[in-house]
């Protein structure tokens, strides 16, 4: 891991999404965070020790999603298809597809394998909330909130849009995995990579930390609110302008981690991933969030942990 010193940062944007604005001041306490997000070989051993069972290995009950469709009651996780040609960009389903069997261990369908992909240094896949909560709880840690995950992401830069500066690719310079060409059907791979890569395949920000953008989405600890405005800001005593260790949108309810299901909310995901592009999602920033539904794992969706002092 590695220690991320407290501090005072600007959050947000104003640049590109409504739901990253306001910018506002946040102070964060310090917290030690995983160098990299969490591999396949880390989490294989968790499982290892723990026979733990994902979200994408167990059939949904029917019980749980009344609206279900006929024959949808078995094992599996979305998996991203590249389309042929030029696509509706408002119907995600052009490219998201259901697969039966992906897990995991099998991350483009049962066909698919860790080890016939050399997977085993890319950040795990596959993995719902509750499956990122089980690894950081069986590992003594915790899952970042959205401010602690946006810090880490800077590196120390203040008011910087990408985790570098302000240049997406200064020089032509790939530094991150997102992708590069039109989504979701023509993808350059001018950084090397078609789906994810190895972690440590690009530079570290200014704190040490890899892939904070860029690879694969991360899971953090807060449920999400429609604009970061709306978050729970509790600010100190003796502070008009300054939010300390802020945390996410309320949930209405309960959750109970061993039986999440459609109805019961989302979590904030940060980072970005190498299905971003500057024609869709230009999400390969610090600031950019997106919501997650907490059963739902994908091919693009991963995370890492945190320790806070104290």
């Amino acid at each position: 891991m590695v220690a991320v010193p407290a501090g005072t940062f600007t959050m947000g944007s104003e640049a590109f999404y409504p739901e990253e604005a306001p910018l506002r001041r946040v102070k964060v306490d310090a917290f030690h965070i995983d160098e990299t997000p969490v591999t396949n070989r880390q989490f294989a051993r968790f499982v290892e020790a723990t026979g733990h069972v994902t979200q994408a290995e167990i059939a949904p009950d029917p019980k749980d999603y009344p609206d279900m469709l006929p024959g949808m009651d078995r094992a599996g996780s979305l998996v991203f298809r590249k389309t042929r040609g030029p696509v509706d960009m408002s119907a995600p389903g052009n490219w998201w597809h259901f697969e039966f069997g992906a897990d995991w261990r099998h991350p483009l369908g049962p066909g698919s394998s860790l080890d016939d992909l050399d997977l085993w240094d890319h950040p795990v896949v596959h993995v719902a909330w509750a499956d990122a909560d089980a690894y950081a709880r069986w590992a003594g840690k915790d899952l970042p909130t959205e401010a602690e995950y946006e810090y880490a992401a800077r590196g120390g830069l203040e008011g910087r849009e990408y985790a570098w500066g302000d240049e997406l690719a200064p020089g032509g310079q790939m530094l991150a995995n997102y992708w590069q060409g039109l989504f979701p059907f023509a993808n350059q791979c001018l950084d090397g990579w078609e789906r994810t890569s190895p972690v440590r395949s690009f530079p570290p920000n200014g704190y040490g930390l890899y892939d904070m953008i860029g690879n694969t989405w991360e899971w953090t600890r807060d449920w999400w609110s429609d604009h970061a405005a709306q978050v729970d800001l509790k600010k100190p005593k003796g502070s008009c302008c300054t939010v300390s260790n802020p945390r996410g949108g309320k949930l209405k309810g309960s959750y109970d981690p061993a039986q999440p299901t459609v109805r019961i909310g989302r979590k904030v995901l940060k980072g970005g991933s190498h299905l971003c592009a500057a024609n869709y999602c230009q999400r390969y920033r610090p600031a950019a969030r997106h919501p997650e539904m907490v059963d739902t794992s994908t091919t693009h969706i991963g995370f890492r942990c945190v320790v806070r002092a104290g």
